[in-house]
Formats: C-alpha cells, sequence, structure tokens
C-alpha cells in the first residue's frame, strides 16, 4: 500500500530534498500540490509528477483522497496550517521547527490526538543510520560517559530570504540551531539545570549568529554555535559535532542530512578508527517512517516528547538572547 500524499506550499526545502526523498519512497504516492501560483503548481506537477495541482492551501486539504500532508510553510505558518490540516482529518508531517514556541507544540500534537491523526516533526537527519550508529557506540561505551559535546553549523549570509525575517520566524537559532539542539538532545538523557546563550541580530530583527551552553542535570555540558556569516559568493558551509567522553572521543565533520558513505573518528586513547556507514537519502527514510506509522501503526521516530522538549530548549535560548 501507498500513502497519497499532499506536499502544502512550494518552498525550495520541498523541491531540493522533501520531494526527492517522496519519490525514492516505496509507501508513498506523490497525489497533489498546492501553492499561491497557478504557474508553481503547475511548474511542480509537471516536474515531479503529481497527479493533482491546486491554486490555494485550502482546495488541497478539501480532497477526501489526501491522507497526509508535509507543509514546509515559513515558520510563522506551521501552527495555522499544521492545525487546519489535522482538523481535516490529515496525518502531517511539518518542516523544522515545526513550532514557534513550547506551547504551540503542545496545542499541535493535543489537536491531532483530538482528530486521531499522526503528527511528526521533519527532523530528517534525525531517521539516518549515520546518528543511529553514533547513539549506539555511545551507548557501547566506548568513550565512557559523556561529559561535553560541541556542535556548530555555519552557513552563508542571506540578502533576501524568508530565513533573516523575525516576523516570519527567520533567525539563525530557528533555523540552524534546532539541528545543534536535536543531536544533542537525541544524545543526552537529561533534564536541563540552565541554558545560557547571546546572539548577533540584523537590522530586520533576526538573530544571525547565535551562541550558548547547555547544562544537563546529570553533569553534562553543551556548547553550541550557529551563525549565517559566510560570503555568498564562496557559498560556505561548515558542521562539525565533537563528544567527549570519559575514556575518548567522537569527531564528527559530516554535515547535517547527507546520505552516502559517511565516517566519524572514534578516539579510545589507545587506538583510532572510522566506523563507514551506508546512509540512505534521508527524506526518503522519514517519509517511509511516517507512512508506516500511518499504514500499520510504528510509533513516530520523532516523538511528540521529543519536539516539545526541544521547543522548551529553544524557548529558553531564544529568551535568553533576547529574541
Amino acid at each position: 500500500m501507498s500513502v497519497k500524499w499532499g506536499v502544502l506550499g512550494t518552498a525550495n526545502i520541498a523541491k531540493g530534498c522533501t520531494i526527492p526523498g517522496m519519490q525514492l519512497a516505496d509507501n508513498c504516492e506523490l497525489y497533489a500540490i498546492a501553492g499561491r501560483s497557478e504557474e508553481k503548481v503547475e511548474s511542480y506537477k509537471n516536474e515531479f509528477g503529481f497527479l493533482k495541482g491546486y491554486v490555494g492551501y485550502e482546495k488541497l486539504l478539501e480532497d477526501p483522497e489526501v491522507q497526509a500532508v508535509y507543509i514546509p510553510l515559513p515558520n510563522n505558518l506551521h501552527k495555522e496550517w499544521v492545525i487546519k490540516a489535522l482538523k481535516a482529518g490529515k496525518h502531517v508531517l511539518c518542516e523544522k521547527p515545526m513550532a514557534l514556541t513550547a506551547e504551540d507544540a503542545r496545542e499541535m500534537f493535543e489537536t491531532a490526538k483530538e482528530n486521531n491523526v499522526i503528527l511528526m516533526e521533519a527532523y530528517a537527519y534525525l531517521h539516518s543510520p549515520y546518528v543511529k550508529s553514533l547513539k549506539a557506540d555511545i551507548e557501547s561505551g566506548v568513550i565512557g560517559d559523556v561529559d561535553f559535546i560541541e556542535t556548530a553549523f555555519y552557513t552563508q549570509g542571506y540578502e533576501d530570504d524568508i530565513r533573516i525575517y523575525k516576523e516570519l520566524g527567520g533567525g539563525a537559532v530557528y533555523d540552524l540551531g534546532c539541528y545543534c539542539t536535536t543531536m544533542i538532545l537525541s544524545l543526552i538523557d537529561s533534564e536541563t539545570e540552565y541554558v545560557m546563550a547571546n546572539a548577533e541580530f540584523n537590522d530586520k530583527g533576526a538573530d544571525v549568529f547565535s551562541a550558548g551552553l547547555i547544562k544537563f542535570k546529570n553533569g553534562v555540558r553543551a556548547a553550541f554555535n550557529v551563525g549565517m556569516i559566510f560570503d555568498p559568493a564562496n557559498n560556505g558551509r561548515r558542521d562539525r559535532l565533537y563528544i567527549h567522553g570519559s575514556k575518548g572521543t567522537i569527531v564528527s565533520d559530516v554535515e547535517y542530512n547527507q546520505s552516502g558513505r559517511l565516517t566519524y573518528t572514534i578516539n579510545t586513547g589507545i587506538k583510532e578508527y572510522q566506523p563507514t556507514i551506508n546512509a540512505g537519502h534521508n527524506y526518503m527514510l522519514e517519509v517511509e517512517q511516517l507512512g508506516r506509522c500511518i499504514e500499520s501503526g510504528e510509533k513516530p521516530h520523532i516523538s511528540e516528547e521529543f519536539s516539545i522538549r526541544n521547543a522548551e530548549v529553544l524557548d529558553k535560548i531564544l529568551e535568553q538572547i533576547g529574541y
């Protein structure tokens, strides 16, 4: 069986990442696309093979054939359209960050429960066997007890993009920091003791460079740095992850959401080696996973509890930086 999907919006993340992943997914039917302009809708239909195209998001939600909806709209529109889709009886995969506050996230998940449908936040990279391998090595104790994690995500600066406007839910924390916090939270199972952060802002009210420290109640510290700072002419990007344990370290320079043959370096103090992981298309993996949730009752890999926990951390960071 295949789930009939509708895509609510013609954003770049949909065109470049998620829809190609949907095309690869075994249990996905690209059924409908909705956008604000007829030209874009027709372009997506022709390029990707959607059966239906709608000018206007409401029309897609009114189609009884649509079973699940992917929402890649600007961050400030997520809550409105997620709730509308859930109330229309559609399962929803919403692009990260799904909610601008933890309170909004709770309301969205409550709406899903009230309408007996599934809501999952789209952190495609967390579906990767690369992340699962990292977690398995940590849990095996190969580097002992983790006491410090540092991760960073830097991209180019943007001159005119939804990610640089505060009123659209833009900024480095929302766009990039959520990767860092979800990576940290996926590796550390403890409540936060405190969060400290600071930021540089642009003239549109959004943070363009943010850095902070998270202290967990089990004693683990985690640091993060995110920024939209590189020269656009160089199309720069830099991701990193460093995990320190009582017996060794793990270092990764693999960019978030990559596929193919990926490695990270484990140093135990006695030997250094690199596990190699064959990682599939992460966006395909997340679509297939939600499809299995719909078809056979599998639990969402990005759970309600995890999304709310992360939203609470983002709330604390944004409060600290004065967003």
